[in-house]
């Protein structure tokens, strides 16, 4: 697979509903997906496969046939503008989501999830990176999580990406009132985190190969 992640649009809304209500259906309510695209604090992500990309043209707008004849020709010639070709419409497979709120100096991780026919591929795993790169980029100091005290694969990775452990929040989880850890970065601008979290992307990128990140990495204050 040839990885891209880039923000979330409206348009992914429903893949990503389907992923979310598999990945977590005893979540209630549901992620308002639209109103968190609006959400100032809220960062969303999707990641997709770029080789299953296809570009179509605007089906709204009609392709011209070919123009034959002297009449035609004359046209083409007085024609003040060329009529602009149809804007390319891009369907994409969404293979899995990411968000988080960016609140003062603190990014905090809702939930990464991937769909279920592309689990135990890297995906959650390459969506963790750029989430933790948009929080270098946004200047926070830190970034937090929760994840259930049974997920011990999910911590394990969260450990091996320099997260750790601050406590617990009781019965957190209202399906079946599981704890919840309580899981924190150290300073992400310290030369500790950098260290931990460069050597563990090093190691996602030996085993799975490199992604592209469209995201808006551009350093900037957060607000």
């Amino acid at each position: 697979m040839t990885l891209t992640i880039r923000l979330m649009r409206p348009q992914d809304t429903p893949q990503v509903k389907e992923i979310d209500r598999d990945a977590f259906p005893t979540e209630w309510p549901p992620t308002n997906f639209p109103r968190e695209l609006e959400n100032k604090l809220a960062h969303y992500i999707v990641v997709y496969d770029t080789a299953n990309t296809n570009h179509q043209s605007d089906p709204q707008i009609p392709i011209k046939e070919k123009q034959t004849g002297f009449f035609d020709r004359a046209r083409r010639i007085f024609q003040r503008k060329p009529v602009p070709p149809a804007d390319p419409v891009e369907e994409v497979t969404i293979l899995g989501y990411a968000g988080v709120w960016i609140m003062a100096d603190e990014a905090h991780i809702t939930s990464i999830a991937s769909g279920k026919d592309h689990r135990h591929q890297g995906i959650g795993e390459a969506l963790l990176i750029a989430l933790v790169e948009l929080a270098m980029a946004k200047k926070v100091r830190i970034v937090t999580l929760e994840a259930r005290v049974s997920n011990q694969i999910a911590q394990n990775l969260y450990y091996k990406f320099g997260f750790d452990k601050l406590g617990v929040r009781k019965a957190y989880y209202l399906d079946n009132k599981e704890d919840a850890v309580i899981m924190s970065t150290e300073y992400i601008g310290s030369p500790s985190f950098k260290e931990k979290f460069t050597k563990a992307k090093t190691a996602f990128y030996l085993k799975w190969g490199t992604f592209t990140n469209e995201l808006p990495l551009k350093q900037t204050e957060n607000k």
